[in-house]
């Protein structure tokens, strides 16, 4: 499948093409068809362990957690081509969100050690 055809099948796949990707295929057309071979290693289309809408909610979380803004906006048009249903969307961002505060909470571990040494003077 040649660039063009890909970006063809990603638009019909989430509505637009992420524009980060639509400017690669002119400059390096190879690069997304890496980045095809990537998904599918990703998201194999024989026997796949998770449903397609499972798959776009952890894309969803890891887009998200991972602060990509243009991964997020592909997943936003992608969970609006599936119709996957809102109240599972809006879970997926809860448990982003409770992950990164537990992040937050695990990564101040030296804080709080800091904090107990200051208490115990």
């Amino acid at each position: 499948m040649n660039a063009n055809e890909i970006l063809e099948m990603m638009r019909k796949g989430m509505g637009e093409v992420p524009g980060a990707i639509e400017k690669s295929v002119p400059v390096d057309p190879a690069l997304i068809q890496e980045h095809m071979r990537s998904k599918a290693f990703a998201m194999p289309a024989e026997q796949p362990a998770l449903d397609e809408d499972t798959r776009t909610l952890i894309y969803l979380a890891a887009a998200l957690a991972g602060t990509s803004p243009a991964c997020v906006k592909a997943m936003s048009n992608k969970i609006v081509q599936q119709g996957i249903a809102p109240a599972k969307v809006i879970e997926t961002v809860h448990i982003v969100r409770l992950a990164l505060a537990t992040k937050i909470i695990g990564d101040a571990e030296p804080v709080f050690d800091a904090l107990g040494r200051l208490a115990s003077k």
